[in-house]
């Protein structure tokens, strides 16, 4: 490789050289470049080369709903699957929005849910104009005509979609088209391999960092040392005089420096000398803020769930457990660090970025440039994960993105955040202390359950604390906790808001990284204490039959009940979250290190109709690599004065791949309607591997991460 040959010119001829190309991820990954002659609704392009490309509204960070979009009109408009194409939509609001937001964005899992009527609607009034255009042509009535893998046909006639194309233009769009009964669909639930996966292995799918404008500059930032940090005043000189840089800017969230390129710019970053205003900050350490939030809960806090009376019932048990859990923060740590490209023509601004949250962040852009919204125009790109950090109440980045912009008008500005600065200025999942007291009777019945949470609120302070906080209660701080998948006679949850100057984010799947595993390491623990079987003990209290089904289907895949091999133990886990039930069986040792090795996860998962099992398996996979890697290592902490201690992911440690372990995935059939996968098949991992470890070690982990020196 030369020094000329980029990154991605060595990628993608490595991959022609070795034959690793699948025609479908690259056709998906580009716009089509036929002219689009039939476009019925906002979601579906015909053109006359026959390719159908549907417009995509969620970003695609890797979790599919490019290719699940696109399957449901492909289904509805019975195409051939080597036809499809995707393109991004714009931020349009009034077009594209997220049905359960009410704005355009992707989260909570909500991709498929929300589309699942609107895309196979796009899809079926196309295929109905299709097959009037036909019936037209040919003088036959239209219920004679039919349509099978993109070929309209009646008797012996045929034509491709794009040669009706252009007379099913002219025809009216369908009010209401009728969707086709389960028992029609043909990709529907079948195994289709993700749109853009061979693009992004060979290179040729584009990121925000690829993209290249005349003229640009790169621009980082150097943030405060402590949340809450401003800027007092700044040596510029010492920047400025390092070659390639071209200026220094101060904007309300840090120093941005602009340079003729990435590596000039971050030298300029590290020659800056500041001097920081830290009143306002958080100069507490890690440490210090749980022995507050661990005092808090030990106060029954804002009532957030009660049925029966917890209290009597724990004093009238038979025996009790008291256990306090910690949870650390934890940062999201995208493998492509936030950043976007800016320029501006006059009195309008175009951005080049993988936005979560489009026209929210085309908005936050606008303001800080001092445009009307209308003014700029969002080019969506792929994005190299988020995990919930691409999308926040407040658009902070984009936010800073603008300022950023506006501060150099002079030229494109490509505003890319370092690791570090993701590390060590992110917003995280906050810490959270939960305090849990739990009783059984003489037979070893559970009969009281009492839990308090105390941590900081996502949405407290924000714009949509109104939506979000009822009665004082964030129902994302208990979710999991509450509307528990167990009946408990007597149960209480309680919660406490805390505060701090170091922002908070939901973390992927939000409340339940930390409410799946205080219930599902304590029920178990119960269940032990009261002589009872993890799996049949928890189906005895398990409210629904889909939780039920899932437990079951892991135990069979398991062979639950046989005995571990020596030096191995089992554990079971179960929980609802967005609406999806996943169950997981980890099989778990101990290494020489004294840390937990899986060998094996079993993993059975109900998400409503499983429109493309492929996907579904994947996100189960990656739900399961990434939730482990932070139960066995994730811990972002805060030392003396409030700083961050770690930087970088020599530091901020990951799951690596040789720890991976062996995932098996059975998806249960359902005719339910779909919800998400994107993030449920992370809550059960950790607590599964806890309750092996229990069982193997006699220890409980009651402090995130397992590599903490608590429990080593």
């Amino acid at each position: 490789m030369t020094t000329q040959t980029s990154r991605r010119e060595f990628i993608g001829a490595a991959a022609l050289v070795i034959g690793f190309a699948v025609p479908m991820g690259r056709r998906a990954a580009a716009m089509p470049k036929a002219s689009a002659s039939f476009a019925p609704n906002a979601f579906v392009r015909i053109a006359q080369d026959d390719s159908v490309t549907v417009i995509i509204k969620h970003v695609e960070f890797g979790q599919g709903p490019s290719t699940g979009l696109t399957t449901m009109v492909a289904d509805e408009l019975d195409a051939d699957w080597s036809q499809m194409r995707m393109a991004f939509a714009p931020a349009n609001d009034p077009l594209y929005k997220n049905l359960i937001f009410g704005t355009m964005g992707t989260g909570g899992s909500t991709a498929m849910a929300n589309s699942w009527i609107q895309m196979r609607s796009a899809g079926a009034a196309a295929r109905a104009m299709l097959v009037e255009a036909a019936a037209r042509r040919w003088g036959v009535p239209i219920g004679e005509v039919t349509v099978s893998r993109g070929l309209v046909s009646h008797g012996g006639r045929t034509a491709r979609f794009g040669e009706l194309a252009e007379a099913a233009a002219r025809l009216p769009v369908p009010d209401k088209p009728v969707l086709k009964t389960p028992d029609r669909w043909t990709l529907i639930g079948k195994d289709l391999p993700k749109l853009d996966s061979v693009a992004k292995s060979d290179g040729s799918a584009v990121f925000t960092v690829d993209i290249m404008r005349p003229g640009m500059v790169t621009a980082t930032i150097l943030h405060p040392p402590s949340f809450g940090g401003r800027v007092r005043s700044v040596d510029k000189a010492p920047a400025l005089a390092v070659p390639g840089v071209v200026a220094v800017e101060v904007v309300p969230q840090g120093v941005v420096v602009y340079a003729e390129g990435t590596y000039p710019a971050m030298r300029g970053k590290a020659a800056l000398t500041v001097d920081w205003d830290l009143s306002a900050a958080e100069t507490r350490s890690s440490e210090e803020i749980i022995r507050t939030w661990a005092a808090a809960a030990a106060s029954p806090g804002k009532e957030a769930e009660k049925t029966g009376d917890a209290a009597a019932a724990l004093a009238s048990a038979t025996r009790t457990l008291e256990a306090t859990y910690v949870f650390p923060f934890l940062a999201h740590a995208p493998m492509e660090t936030l950043d976007a490209v800016i320029e501006r023509r006059g009195d309008r601004a175009d951005v080049w970025m993988g936005s979560q949250w489009q026209a929210g962040d085309m908005a936050a852009i606008a303001a800080s440039m001092d445009l009307p919204a209308e003014a700029v125009t969002l080019h969506e790109q792929f994005a190299g994960g988020s995990f919930g950090r691409r999308a926040t109440p407040n658009m902070d980045f984009a936010t800073e993105a603008g300022a950023a912009a506006a501060a150099y008008p002079n030229a494109p500005v490509k505003f890319v955040w370092t690791r570090e600065n993701d590390i060590t200025g992110g917003r995280y999942r906050p810490i959270f202390v939960h305090k849990l007291r739990g009783g059984l009777n003489r037979d070893g019945d559970i009969i009281a359950w009492d839990q308090v949470i105390a941590g900081q609120s996502i949405f407290v302070g924000s714009p949509m604390e109104a939506v979000a906080v009822k009665n004082g209660v964030d129902a994302t701080m208990v979710e999991g906790a509450t509307e528990s998948s167990y009946h408990w006679d007597n149960h209480r949850v309680g919660v406490h808001v805390m505060q701090s100057p170091v922002p908070p984010l939901w973390w992927r799947s939000v409340g339940n990284t930390h409410t799946a595993y205080t219930v599902e390491t304590f029920v178990d623990e119960l269940l032990q204490l009261g002589g009872k079987d993890p799996v049949s003990g928890r189906l005895a209290r398990m409210k629904d039959s889909r939780g039920q089904g899932v437990l079951r289907r892991v135990a069979e895949l398991a062979d639950w009940g046989r005995p571990p091999a020596a030096g191995r133990s089992f554990g079971v886990a179960m929980h609802r979250s967005f609406g999806t039930y996943v169950a997981q069986i980890a099989e778990v040792s101990r290494r020489a290190n004294g840390l937990p090795r899986v060998h094996k996860v079993w993993c059975a998962v109900d998400c409503g109709v499983p429109i493309n099992p492929n996907v579904i398996r994947a996100q189960m996979e990656g739900g399961i690599g990434y939730g482990l890697g932070h139960a066995l290592y994730g811990d972002l902490t805060l030392g003396e004065g409030g700083q961050v201690m770690q930087s970088n992911f020599h530091d901020y440690r990951s799951l690596r791949i040789g720890e991976m372990p062996d995932v098996e995935v059975a998806v249960i059939a359902s005719e339910e309607k779909p919800t998400g996968v994107g993030e449920p098949g992370l809550p059960p991992i950790a607590p599964a591997v806890a309750n092996a470890w229990r069982r193997l070690t006699g220890r409980s982990v009651r402090r995130l991460p397992f590599a903490h020196e608590s429990n080593v």
